[in-house]
């Protein structure tokens, strides 16, 4: 049955997403990503009228369907610890997603000629997971947007390095497959719960009534 309106649209950014993945921003044309989407380039300048509009609607398509898919560290479990644990994990099995690191690969090989869309694609991938991470941690244990920022950053840094950073430069392979709306990350927590236990160590956890009474105390080490 033939794709029209809001289902076309979709389809073709689906379609351009793959071309931009395989040959780069820069070597991707109309031509291309009408005959990978099966529909005539009438059809797809009605929807898009240049290539940067283009991508720069794929990216759109992703930052909603990743982070509806990502969600936040509540949507994980009641417990503070177990919450970011479980939401890490999943951030970084999107991180090392094959479809993710294509589109990584491509936006730094082009980010000189379109700054933009690197621009928007560190936003969806970083600034947007940060910002969660960081909110959360000032609501659960009570602390600051700078302090809330700062362990943000500590967390996400060490959960990437060096697994992201490895398959991005081909040292190792990426994940074929994920499941998006999985809420039960598909890899080895422990290491991501070592580093969630160590980062906020000197936390002091909140609960239903509000803050505890001052004196911080170390969280339980994972072994």
């Amino acid at each position: 049955m033939m794709k029209r309106g809001a289902k076309l649209a979709e389809h073709i950014l689906w379609s351009a997403k793959e071309v931009f993945s395989e040959i780069g921003f820069e070597r991707a044309s109309m031509d291309e990503v009408a005959h990978r989407a099966r529909t005539s380039k009438r059809s797809l300048y009605a929807h898009f009228e240049s290539k940067e509009k283009l991508f720069l609607a794929v990216v759109d398509l992703i930052r909603s369907r990743f982070l509806a898919g990502l969600g936040s560290p509540g949507d994980y479990a009641a417990e503070p610890v177990e919450a970011i644990t479980l939401f890490c994990a999943h951030y970084l099995e999107f991180a090392l997603y094959v479809g993710g690191i294509q589109m990584c690969r491509m936006t730094l090989a082009e980010a000189e000629r379109f700054p933009l869309g690197a621009a928007q694609w560190f936003d969806v991938i970083f600034t947007q997971v940060h910002g969660r991470l960081a909110e959360y941690l000032q609501s659960a244990f009570s602390i600051g947007g700078r302090e809330g920022g700062e362990l943000a950053d500590a967390l996400l840094a060490r959960v990437l390095f060096p697994r992201f950073f490895r398959a991005l430069f081909g040292v190792d392979h990426p994940l074929a497959n994920i499941d998006p709306s999985s809420r039960s990350p598909n890899i080895d927590t422990r290491p991501v719960r070592r580093v969630v236990v160590d980062v906020l160590g000197g936390l002091q956890r909140t609960n239903e009534k509000g803050p505890r009474p001052a004196g911080r105390r170390r969280l339980k080490a994972v072994k």
